[in-house]
Order: structure tokens, then sequence, then C-alpha cells
């Protein structure tokens, strides 16, 4: 590098030394790593692998009796080994993941798909809906016809059967 410029991080490699940044955070996952033969609290283990946003809601999620670790549920204080398969039920899906690496602070995505094997479900296909009762611009307010239609379609009315209810 020339004298007087300042490297932007990228070397001419074409990755804007992002290989670099994965060598760094694979060692400060190894750093984060307990000592052989150590353990690490279920709660702390699922956040720092990404699986829960905070270690908080992992906490919740096992007194909820939403962890499970080979097949019991535990508390927060649980302790995960090397080999042992957690699931999880969180937002609708349940993950199942089996610990390939013990971690105790949270580090990237990367790092984290390398300390578990998800061996889960995939998740249900979504379901392609299209939009009740978009309207193109410019057409003005619906009339009375329309905005029943439009309240047809997306499952309103009343529910008594009463004047505001649509007659089918």
């Amino acid at each position: 590098m020339a004298s007087g410029t300042q490297g932007n991080g990228n070397d001419g490699t074409g990755a804007g030394g992002s290989d670099a940044a994965v060598a760094d955070a694979k060692a400060a996952a190894k750093a984060a790593a307990p000592s052989t033969g150590e353990t690490v609290r279920v709660d702390s283990w699922i956040w720092s692998v990404r699986l829960v946003k905070t270690r908080s809601m992992g906490a919740t999620a096992c007194r909820g009796g939403h962890v499970r670790v080979n097949g019991e549920r535990v508390k927060p204080a649980h302790t995960v080994r090397v080999g042992d398969e957690v699931r999880l039920r969180h937002d609708g899906r349940e993950r199942v993941v089996v610990v390939k690496r013990v971690i105790r602070k949270r580090v990237g995505a990367a790092v984290a798909a390398e300390c578990l094997v998800d061996n889960s479900p995939p998740p249900p296909p979504r379901e392609a809906v299209a939009p009740a009762g978009v309207r193109d611009r410019g057409t003005g307010r619906p009339t009375k016809r329309d905005r029943r239609e439009l309240e047809r379609l997306r499952g309103l009315g009343a529910p008594d059967g009463g004047p505001g209810a649509p007659t089918s």
C-alpha cells in the first residue's frame, strides 16, 4: 500500500476482507467456549446460537416448557453438552438441533451455524393469499355496494345477522 493512503478492508480479493472477519469471529467463538468438559446453561446456549433473540426469552421458553433437552422438559439452568438434542418451540414452529459446540457468548450467524446441527422440519410454506379489497388509485370513494363486497371478502360483517350482515 502506498504511504499516505488508508486501507478500506478490500485487499483486491473481492471478498472485502470477509474471510478475515469470519476467521476473527471463529476465534472469538473459540474464546467464548468454556474449557474442556465444562457445560453451559441451556437458556444461554439457545441465545448464543441465535435460536432466540434474548437470553430472557430463552429462560421464559424454558420455564414455559417449550425447551426440551434429550426429550425432557428443562429449567433455564439445565446444562447442555456436546451431542445433546435440544428441541425449542418458538414463533409457531419447532426447532430441533443437536449441540455440536458449546459456547457461552453470542456470536455471528455464520459461526453460530457451526455450533449446531439443525434437524428441524422445514417451515410450512407461506400461503399465497391475494390481497382482499385492494382498490385502484383514483377510483374514488367506494359505493355502499362496493363496501359491502369488500367486507364480505375480508370476512367482516355483523355477527348476529343484523342489518349490517351480508346476505347469502
